[in-house]
């Protein structure tokens, strides 16, 4: 695996602390791990929807987490009872998957729908960050003499 020196980026830039990090955690972790399979969808412009397939696991096995720009999936299935298996191709390991969030997206439901664990998502913008139109007022064309004198 090819990796890059991000260093030199460090001392000329300001403000991208959190889109390096994202960079080296990727570079990193090299994406070896690829269990519990999954697809991130986007539903409209600012929603979106991601959807695990969680075969095996109840509800009660999985964690949904969501704090400060990282969603937290944690799955522990844990065997009741020994079992001999003659083939196990459903694979019930733990697992912990992590999505990094954009600004304003929060996590807005998680449910189970035929092996899939479906967690909705939604970019909320704040009023006060969203883009406003102001009002342009007319200048008075008279001088202010003219202003002071009809007062």
């Amino acid at each position: 695996m090819r990796t890059y020196d991000l260093s030199p980026l460090f001392r000329s830039t300001i403000g991208f602390d959190r889109l390096f990090d994202l960079a080296e955690i990727a570079n990193r972790t090299g994406g070896d791990d690829n269990y519990p399979p999954y697809n991130i969808e986007r539903l409209a412009e600012d929603r979106y929807q991601i959807a695990l397939a969680v075969a095996g696991f109840s509800p009660d096995a999985i964690s949904v987490t969501a704090e400060q720009n990282v969603l937290t999936i944690e799955g522990d299935k844990l065997e009741q009872a020994e079992r001999e298996y003659l083939y196990q191709g459903i694979s019930t390991r733990r697992f912990k998957r992590q999505f990094s969030l954009a600004d304003y997206v929060q996590v807005k439901s998680a449910a189970f729908d035929n092996g899939l664990l479906k967690i909705e998502l939604a970019r909320e913008i704040p009023e006060a960050m969203k883009p406003r139109r102001i009002a342009i007022n007319a200048m008075s064309t008279k001088s202010p003499r003219q202003l002071e004198s009809a007062a």
